[in-house]
């Protein structure tokens, strides 16, 4: 559910680390695999995978901070007096638990109307689950339970490192791939070696944002199956139906959303009928796709 605002804000970061870092290489000339006669491949390689998994690390380790920063999370000390917030950090450290994670995440939560919630952070130990007012007023305990069982089980499963990896190498691709089309693309019809490949930086950039959204494809389709992951972790610590509510309860909203335009609930992404096309750019498989996998899955 929240993995869709994680992933959202750690690509966004991801495509920033990467544009700055090449800019700031272009500007210094920090180009060791260019030679006389054109471009040695292997350097390049090397050069990309570098700094490819630089930008995704960098990303990665500053997960929590961005996510507090820029979405407004208030964490809860476990020793508050306020009802609700004792019995939500109580329910995440129970499912924190049940899941075998080595330390109990920080919990907080986020001032909107939008049915939410996510988990990030750069290791099984160092975690932050945090909701969204909106889920108190929508759900029922027994749903959010179904809710902060899925967003442990990304902790639990390792999800934001295994993203990571697969994130560095699609940077490392999108790095190689931009250099060579620039070059080739710059360089058509001339002499390799009187030709001057610090004329392509722009379109090396270009490229490297056309590129980096069509990664994002790859990208979301091992997040899609990362849900399905999630939602069976949910299942086993929080309790099959429990989970199964929950996505019902999101559907429901959904549908809600459709009707009235509501701008909040519509910023999900999430459909239960999401069309061929915008699947292959969505994070999450549909709400039927997921209740089904469920319902068949023996726990």
């Amino acid at each position: 559910m929240g993995f869709i605002k994680r992933l959202f804000l750690y690509g966004v970061v991801n495509i920033l680390v990467i544009l700055s870092i090449s800019i700031l290489m272009s500007i210094l000339g920090i180009e060791p695999y260019l030679r006389a006669n054109g471009i040695d491949y292997v350097s390049l390689l090397e050069f990309c995978l570098l700094w490819g998994m630089f930008g995704s690390l960098f990303s990665l380790f500053t997960s929590r901070i961005m996510a507090k920063l820029m979405m407004g999370v208030k964490l809860i000390d476990p020793r508050t007096s306020d009802m609700q917030q004792a019995k939500l950090v109580s329910m995440v450290h129970r499912l924190a638990q049940q899941a075998g994670l080595p330390a109990m995440p920080e919990v907080g939560y986020y001032v909107s109307d939008e049915v939410n919630a996510f988990a990030t952070g750069p290791t099984r130990s160092r975690a932050l689950v945090a909701v969204s007012t909106g889920l108190f007023k929508s759900m029922n305990w027994e749903q959010i339970e179904g809710v902060l069982g899925h967003e442990i089980s990304h902790v639990a499963n390792g999800d934001m490192v295994t993203m990571t990896l697969i994130q560095g190498i699609i940077n490392a691709i999108v790095m190689f791939l931009a250099r060579v089309i620039s070059f080739f693309l710059m360089n058509r019809g001339r002499n390799n070696s009187s030709s001057s490949p610090r004329n392509s930086y722009l379109l090396t950039h270009l490229l490297e944002v056309v590129l980096s959204f069509l990664g994002m494809i790859v990208v979301n389709w091992f997040s899609r199956r990362r849900e399905y992951r999630a939602d069976e972790g949910s299942a086993r610590i929080a309790g099959r139906e429990k989970m199964i509510s929950a996505l019902q309860a999101l559907g429901g909203q959904l549908e809600y959303a459709d009707l009235t335009e509501h701008k909040s609930l519509a910023t999900l992404k999430i459909s239960a009928k999401p069309s061929k096309l915008s699947i292959l750019f969505s994070t999450h498989p549909s709400l039927d796709d997921r209740i089904e996998n469920l319902r068949k899955k023996s726990f």
